[in-house]
């Protein structure tokens, strides 16, 4: 009987023992699983909202279109910039070309005074027109009478001397002196080329 007493009271013990560690066990989880959680207002599984890969991205994207577009619009301006000078020299060398060749068509002793051809003369004044579109076919035939009647005791003058005084920005008149001649001088040679071409003019 005292046996089956111990036995019982033995038993109580282990029982009340484990029931004890359950309840413990029970209460770690609910600790650990509380403490895993996300914070109350913030969402699962990621950064919260407008912070991160997502706001980095549209930030950088707003940036890089900005300069993008502008870089765009600034390379265009300077494009269209080069572009419409382009065209404007074009165009103003077709212009003064085409009235190189009324000029000769309308007086066709002025290339023979100058003891060349109308081809030459209108070939010579193509060339001159590709460095100085602004060149008018009088300035060139002046430039070229100059130097037919100077060239002999002023060697340094000469048709290209003269065409490179006026792409300059130069006058006629400033580039002789600037070749050698006093400013009467130079006057005085152009008062002679100019009544030379239009006596040329005449015939």
């Amino acid at each position: 009987m005292t046996n089956t007493l111990k036995i019982i009271a033995r038993l109580g013990l282990v029982i009340v023992f484990i029931a004890g560690f359950q309840v413990m066990a029970s209460a770690q989880g609910r600790g650990r699983g509380a403490g895993a959680g996300p914070p109350a207002g913030r969402p699962s599984g990621g950064p919260p909202s407008g912070v991160g890969v997502d706001r980095g991205i549209n930030t950088s994207s707003d940036r890089s279109a900005g300069r993008a577009d502008s870089g765009r619009s600034t390379a265009s301006d300077r494009s269209n910039g080069r572009s419409d000078a382009g065209l404007d020299r074009a165009r103003l060398q077709k212009q003064n070309s085409q009235q190189a060749d009324r000029d000769l068509r309308d007086h066709p002793g002025l290339a023979a005074s100058l003891h060349t051809t109308a081809n030459n003369l209108r070939s010579g004044y193509q060339a001159a027109l590709a460095a100085n579109p602004n060149l008018k076919f009088g300035q060139y035939v002046a430039a070229t009478r100059l130097a037919a009647n100077l060239g002999a005791r002023n060697s340094n003058i000469t048709t290209n001397a003269i065409l490179a005084g006026l792409a300059s920005g130069e006058s006629i008149g400033q580039t002789l002196q600037d070749l050698g001649l006093s400013k009467q001088q130079a006057k005085d040679a152009q008062k002679r080329a100019d009544r030379e071409i239009k006596d040329a003019k005449r015939h």
